[in-house]
């Protein structure tokens, strides 16, 4: 079963990078030096690999040869102390030196055993592909890639670019520098597109099945702040929303808090600035924008809500029904709703 490893920035200038090509993985291998301990941006990453529920993975610990048992042994319980509480709480910590090898078969079996258990169903039946990269291969044209969800693409498909809704076909696909006539969910994936070119597409826009999604300028979300979150939500307070390959600034509207402070979870209506495509249950991250730094993040409870008024009860309750109710609750929710 081939793998797709997608390698992100480490360095905090470039975490808009990492969350543009993290969205869709099934595990997380954090990377943390033994000679210098977890960084700040190791705690920023693994927040995030938090906030987007990514529950399998392993840490790898490099340059081990590089210091003494001791140490080697206060560093690792450090990066097992940062884990406790996380989804990555029961990751395996590995100890390797790419100088003399030391722990790579170690590393090579704990990662076969995480993706043996990772889910590769990303609950859904149709494929859907966050553009991380756009350009033109001459003679062929527009090719896209992003990291596949949901089911398989094949080649001669007629999928639709979202949220401008144009409709284009699939003339060719390529999965690890080989071409293919399909591919399939959780693998990296090349897409040459017919009837549109480059310059009509941008990062961050969604290949999906038509008539799949619908643009959307306002989400309802569960959104929680992070305990280290610099700053409290305020109503009306301006962030920057990430989600798949999406990145785009939102209002904030606090629907069951005067001021969501941090650790705190609340009901919550973004206003987006500008149209997205995305699907309830999609996870996202919030961060300022100046100074950049990761505030928060949650859930998509409902990707084509109405305003809401704030502090408003039935609103607070259909929303806890949309979030977990059962599908008898649901369709009772939709038929009082009405059209």
């Amino acid at each position: 079963q081939p793998v797709s490893l997608i390698d992100v920035p480490g360095h905090e200038r470039f975490i808009k990078n990492m969350l543009a090509g993290i969205g869709g993985i099934d595990a997380a291998l954090l990377v943390i030096a033994a000679d210098e301990g977890p960084m700040p941006q190791t705690l920023e990453h693994l927040a995030i690999l938090n906030l987007l529920e990514v529950s399998t993975g392993v840490v790898a610990m490099t340059k081990s040869d590089t210091v003494d048992d001791d140490w080697l042994g206060y560093v690792a319980e450090e990066a097992r102390e940062l884990l406790a509480g996380t989804t990555l709480q029961d990751a395996p910590v590995i100890p390797v030196s790419a100088v003399t090898g030391e722990g790579l078969p170690d590393l090579l079996e704990a990662l076969e055993r995480v993706l043996a258990a990772a889910s590769l169903s990303h609950g859904l039946t149709m494929p859907r592909l966050p553009v991380d990269r756009v350009f033109t291969v001459a003679g062929f044209g527009a090719v896209v890639t992003g990291t596949l969800s949901g089911g398989t693409l094949h080649v001669g498909d007629e999928m639709q670019i979202y949220p401008q809704g144009r409709v284009v076909r699939v003339r060719g696909l390529q999965s690890h520098q080989e071409a293919v006539s399909t591919a399939n969910p959780g693998s990296r994936v090349a897409v040459n597109l017919a009837g549109i070119s480059a310059q009509e597409i941008a990062r961050g826009q969604v290949l999906a099945t038509p008539g799949m999604m619908t643009p959307t300028q306002r989400i309802d979300t569960r959104l929680h702040l992070l305990p280290s979150s610099p700053v409290s939500l305020k109503q009306n307070a301006e962030v920057d929303l990430f989600t798949g390959a999406t990145e785009v600034p939102a209002r904030v509207t606090l629907l069951d808090h005067e001021i969501l402070e941090p650790g705190q979870t609340g009901w919550v209506q973004l206003r987006l600035a500008d149209p997205i495509a995305v699907l309830k249950r999609d996870r996202f991250i919030v961060r300022r924008a100046s100074p950049s730094e990761t505030l928060g993040g949650g859930e998509v409870i409902d990707p084509q809500p109405k305003r809401h008024r704030r502090f408003h009860a039935d609103t607070i309750k259909a929303l806890a029904t949309l979030a977990s109710g059962s599908p008898q609750e649901l369709l009772l929710q939709g038929l009082a709703a009405g059209p």
